[in-house]
Parts: structure tokens; sequence; C-alpha cells
């Protein structure tokens, strides 16, 4: 079987199904038709310019360039940590506690696979590292952006039960240990989730494309589990840091709430 070849055009014409969801957002009065055409349009261009991209970065073979493909990956990812949070740290520590804990968790089990199963030639190969790292960026960013929200917003919720532990005399991390446990709770079910429906409800993209692009389904599979014990252990990780260093940074010393560290709750959308 050969890879399937697709035009410009070709996705031209299935891009008609989008006007079905535009209809039914005027008929219903949903007020998305906007969202979604703007939505639409950036997806081509963001995705256009990204192959473009990766085209010169691929050509260029240099681990420089690489790098700083990473780097800007990981800014873009802390910005949307940071985004989708209703209480986050105030200061510094609201965009740099997620970006700095996703960043070290994705590199390190990327490194990790790239220098162990993986091993291209040379180890820093962009056409393996950027994907890979993009992947398990990813999903790492979607652990740590839920686990610190849950643990944010439940701190404020539950201040009053924290206070009364601290009173009794439980050290900080004793304190806060229920909601820690719900924070590590919530940001590892997306990948738990995955993990549990692979195979059975959904072909996970890149097994997909992989069997599209002609490779044995047997060989896609191994690749496919791979990547996500890869993903679990970068949430893993990324998701202990971010929820440990938040603890840490609301209390103190004294092992008192420090409510005041949190900026003030952003408006409901």
């Amino acid at each position: 079987m050969t890879q399937p070849t697709l035009g410009v055009w070709d996705v031209a014409a299935v891009s008609a199904l989008l006007l079905i969801n535009g209809a039914l957002s005027v008929w219903l009065s949903l007020g998305i038709a906007r969202q979604l055409l703007v939505a639409a349009l950036r997806m081509v261009a963001q995705l256009a310019a990204v192959g473009a991209l990766l085209t010169v970065l691929f050509g260029a073979a240099s681990p420089i360039w690489t790098l700083a493909m990473a780097s800007a990956m990981v800014l873009f990812a802390g910005y949307e940590v940071t985004a989708r949070q209703t209480r986050r740290l105030a200061g510094g520590w609201g965009p740099g506690l997620g970006t700095a804990t996703m960043a070290l968790a994705a590199a390190t089990v990327t490194l990790v696979a790239l220098v162990g199963p993986l091993r291209p030639d040379p180890w820093h190969e962009a056409r393996v590292a950027i994907p890979l790292f993009g992947m398990i960026l990813g999903n790492a960013m979607t652990g740590v952006g839920l686990g610190l929200d849950t643990l944010t917003t439940a701190v404020v919720r539950d201040r009053a039960a924290l206070d009364a532990r601290i009173a009794l005399g439980a050290p900080r991390f004793e304190a806060l240990r229920p909601v820690i446990r719900e924070a590590m709770r919530r940001g590892l079910i997306p990948v738990i989730n995955a993990m549990a429906a692979c195979g059975v409800v959904f072909l996970p993209g890149m097994m997909t494309g992989q069997i599209l692009a002609g490779a044995p389904p047997g060989d896609a599979v191994l690749y496919q589990v791979l990547i996500m014990i890869l993903i679990a252990g970068a949430t893993g990780l990324g998701l202990l840091g971010a929820i440990v260093g938040g603890a840490w940074r609301l209390t103190d010393h004294r092992h008192r709430l420090r409510l005041d560290r949190l900026a003030p709750a952003r408006p409901a959308s």
C-alpha cells in the first residue's frame, strides 16, 4: 500500500464540513460562528507556518536550531498553562512554576527516549526530536495546567478546613495533603483515560499516521506504546513538581496558608 497523497483542493473540499457547524451556530443562536471561522483560519495559518519552519529546520540539521524550536514550544506551552487557570500564583511564580516543571519533565523524558530506545543518528535529529518533544510537552501541559488550577481553586475553597488542620499542629504539606491528592488525581486523569481507551475507542494519531504511511501495524503499535509510556511519565513528573512547588509557595516556613500569593480570580468567560 502506498501512502495517500493529499492536495490543497482535497483538504479544501472537506473543509466545507465546517459550514455545517457554522450553520448550526446560526440556526441555534450559539454565537460561535465567528469563533469557529477564526479558529479554522488560525489553525491553517499556524500549521502552514510550522510546516515551513520544520522544513527549514530539518534541512539545517543543527542542534542549536532544534533547541531554539523546543524553547519556543516551551514558551507557548507555558503561556497556555497560565492562561487556563482560574486562580494562579501571583508574580513570576504564575507562569514560571508550570513552565519550568513541564519543560524539565518533558525534556528529561525526551532525552531518555532519544539516547535509549529510539537512538536516531545523530541523537538530536530534529525530525525525531521535535515531534517527540511536542507530543510529550503537549500532554504534560494539559496535566500540569489541570493540576495547578485544581490546587489553587481547592486551597481557596477549603481554606477553613486547611487552617483548622494547621491550627491542630499539622505541618503544611500534611495539612494540604487532601488538595494535593485531588490536584494530582485530576492532572493524571486525561493521560489515564487516553491509555485506557487507546486502541479500543480510538487509534492514536501517531499510530494512525504510521499505518497510513505504510508501516506494519505491529511496528506502529510498539511505537505508540512507547509514546504513551513517555507521555505518562513526563506528565506524572511535571505534575508532581508543579503541585509540590505550588503547595510550598502557598504556605510559609511557619506553616501558614499564604493566599495573598495568589493573583485575583479571573472573571468567568
